[in-house]
C-alpha cells in the first residue's frame, strides 16, 4: 500500500534511541547453532515458548478485550474510550511482566462514522434520500465535499466494475461513477472513478443480505472526491431503468484526533537484528473487534509476556507493537516507520505481522515473503503435518505494509477475512465452502464467540515458534 502520512503526525516519546532498561534479563553468551541454522535444541527457546503460548492464555486477553467493549459502547475504535482502554491493559500487562513500555501518541482523521453525510436522488418526481447507515456510509479516507450530477454505472454487473481505467471509456466528466464491490481495492476503483472525471463514486455491496450496507477503507494514495458505500439493495435501486437520473451526495469535511500506539522490547539481545512482532488492537466502530483484531493483538500480548516469565534471554532484541488506527489506513503503524531513521529501519531484521488469527472458517496462510521470514512458518506446518497455505499474497493492507515498503524482510499469518473459503480450501482445513473465513468480519458479531479455538492454538504456537526461532537466530 502506498505511503499516507497522518495529518499533522506528533510523536510524545520516541522509543527507538532508547535502551529500555527495567528488565533483569541479560543477553546469553554467543554459543549454539552455526550461523543462519534454525534448527533449535530441544531443550531451547522455541519449544518451551511454544509450549508457554496456550490457547486459554490467549483466549483471556481476547475476553478482557471484549468487556472492554461492553463498557464503552460496544467497540475499541481508534479514538475511543474503548481504544484507550486496550491501550491501557496492554501496557498494564506489559509493564507487570517486567517490559519498559513506551506509548507513541500520533494525530488521525476521525473515523468516517463522524462524518455528516447525506444521499438522495434527483431527477425524479418520488426522489428518495437514503438513510445513513441503514443505506449507505462515507468510506474511511473518503474526501469531503458536495456534489449533485448525473449518475453513470461503470461497468456495474461485474466485480471487476472500476477496476481498470478501460472500464470508464466514454465517461462524462463531472459525473458520479456508480460501481460494484469486487476483485479490487476500493481505493483502486476511486481513483479510477476520479481519474476519468467523476465528482463522486458510490461503491455498492453485494451478495446477502442485501440491506448489508458497504462499510470500506479506501488504501493507497489520498482520494480526492467524496466516496460512499451503500448496501447492495440500493445499488440495484440506482441501477434500474425507472431509477434517477442524478444524485446528490454530500461528505462533510474531516475531523482529526489522536491516538496511541503501545510498543515494548526485550532490554538485551543484538539491537542490529530486532525482530519485531506487531498486531492492530482497534477495532472498526461497528463492533469489539475480537478476531479483527483481537485474536492478533492477545497473541502478540501472550508471547510477550511469557517470553518474559521463561527469562527469555534471547540473542536478537525483540520488539512488541500494538498499532493504533489501523482501520483507518494504517495510520499507526505508518506513523511509526516514518519516524525511524535509515539506521533504525535497517537495525530491523525481520517484523511479523499478526492480523485475524481466529477466524470461525479458517484457513492456515503464511504471508509470502522472504525466505528467510517464510520459511520459518512453512517448515513449523510442514515438520509437524499441519496443512497450511503458504505463498499468501502480502498485499499490504495490514501493518505489515510500511515495513514492506521500507524493504524490512515481512511475513506473518492470517486466518481468512471477507473473502470467501474455496472448495479446494475446504477440502484442506475443513469449514464451508463458498461461505466467508469470517462471516462476523467489521460486523457486531465480530466477539469472543465468533472465534475459533483450534485456529487460535494453531497459529498462536506457530507465532510463538517463529519467534523464537528468529530471536535465536545467529
Amino acid at each position: 500500500m502506498a505511503r499516507i502520512r497522518p495529518v499533522a503526525a506528533v510523536t510524545l516519546v520516541l522509543l527507538l534511541a532508547l535502551g529500555l532498561a527495567g528488565l533483569a534479563w541479560t543477553q546469553r553468551p554467543a554459543e549454539g547453532p552455526a550461523e543462519g541454522s534454525d534448527a533449535p535444541a530441544a531443550d531451547g527457546l522455541p519449544p518451551r515458548l511454544r509450549e508457554a503460548v496456550t490457547p486459554e492464555g490467549v483466549l483471556e486477553h481476547a475476553r478482557r478485550f471484549q468487556q472492554i467493549a461492553e463498557e464503552n459502547g460496544g467497540n475499541r475504535a481508534a479514538g475511543t474510550p474503548g481504544y484507550e482502554a486496550s491501550a491501557e491493559y496492554v501496557a498494564g500487562e506489559l509493564r507487570r511482566a517486567g517490559y519498559e513500555v513506551t506509548v507513541q501518541r500520533f494525530e488521525f482523521r476521525s473515523s468516517a462514522s463522524t462524518l455528516d453525510a447525506e444521499l438522495r436522488e434527483t431527477g425524479v418526481s418520488n426522489a428518495r434520500e437514503y438513510v445513513r447507515t441503514s443505506d449507505f456510509a462515507p468510506m474511511e479516507r473518503t474526501a469531503g465535499g458536495e456534489v449533485q450530477a448525473p449518475l453513470r454505472p461503470v461497468d456495474a454487473g461485474s466485480p471487476t466494475s472500476g477496476c481498470e481505467a478501460d472500464d470508464f471509456a466514454g465517461f462524462l466528466d463531472g459525473s458520479i461513477a456508480l460501481l460494484r464491490r469486487g476483485t479490487c481495492t476500493f481505493g483502486t476503483k476511486a481513483r479510477n472513478a476520479e481519474e476519468a472525471g467523476a465528482s463522486a463514486a458510490l461503491v455498492f455491496n453485494d451478495g446477502e443480505p442485501a440491506g448489508e450496507v458497504l462499510l470500506g477503507v479506501l488504501d493507497g494514495p489520498a482520494v480526492g472526491i467524496p466516496v460512499v458505500g451503500t448496501s447492495a439493495a440500493v445499488g440495484e435501486d440506482l441501477l434500474a431503468g425507472d431509477g434517477p437520473s442524478g444524485v446528490r451526495v454530500f461528505v462533510g469535511d474531516e475531523a482529526s484526533d489522536r491516538t496511541t500506539n503501545v510498543i515494548a522490547q526485550t532490554p538485551g539481545g543484538n539491537e542490529d537484528k530486532t525482530v519485531m512482532l506487531g498486531a492492530h488492537l482497534d477495532s472498526v466502530p461497528q463492533g469489539p473487534g475480537i478476531n479483527d483484531n483481537g485474536s492478533g493483538s492477545a497473541t502478540v500480548l501472550e508471547i510477550a509476556l511469557q517470553l518474559a516469565r521463561l527469562d527469555g534471554e534471547t540473542r536478537n532484541r525483540v520488539r512488541f507493537a500494538f498499532w493504533g488506527a489501523e482501520e483507518l489506513g494504517l495510520v499507526g503503524s505508518r506513523h511509526y516507520v516514518e519516524e525511524l531513521d535509515e539506521g533504525e529501519i535497517g537495525d530491523i531484521s525481520a517484523y511479523l505481522n499478526f492480523d485475524m488469527v481466529g477466524s470461525p472458517n479458517f484457513v492456515r496462510m503464511v504471508y509470502e515473503g522472504p525466505d528467510e521470514v517464510e520459511n520459518v512458518f512453512d517448515d513449523y506446518f510442514a515438520e509437524r503435518g499441519i496443512e497450511a497455505e503458504t505463498n499468501s499474497a502480502l498485499d499490504g493492507r495490514s501493518d505489515h505494509g510500511p515495513f514492506q515498503g521500507e524493504d524490512v524482510p515481512t511475513g506473518g499469518l492470517f486466518s481468512g477475512a471477507e473473502g470467501a473459503k474455496t472448495r479446494e480450501q475446504a477440502r484442506a482445513f475443513g469449514g464451508e465452502a463458498g461461505e466467508p473465513f469470517d462471516p462476523c468480519y467489521h460486523r457486531a458479531c465480530d466477539d469472543v464467540d465468533n472465534l475459533d479455538e483450534a485456529a487460535l492454538d494453531q497459529l498462536s504456537d506457530a507465532a510463538a515458534q517463529a519467534t523464537a526461532v528468529l530471536a535465536e537466530r545467529r
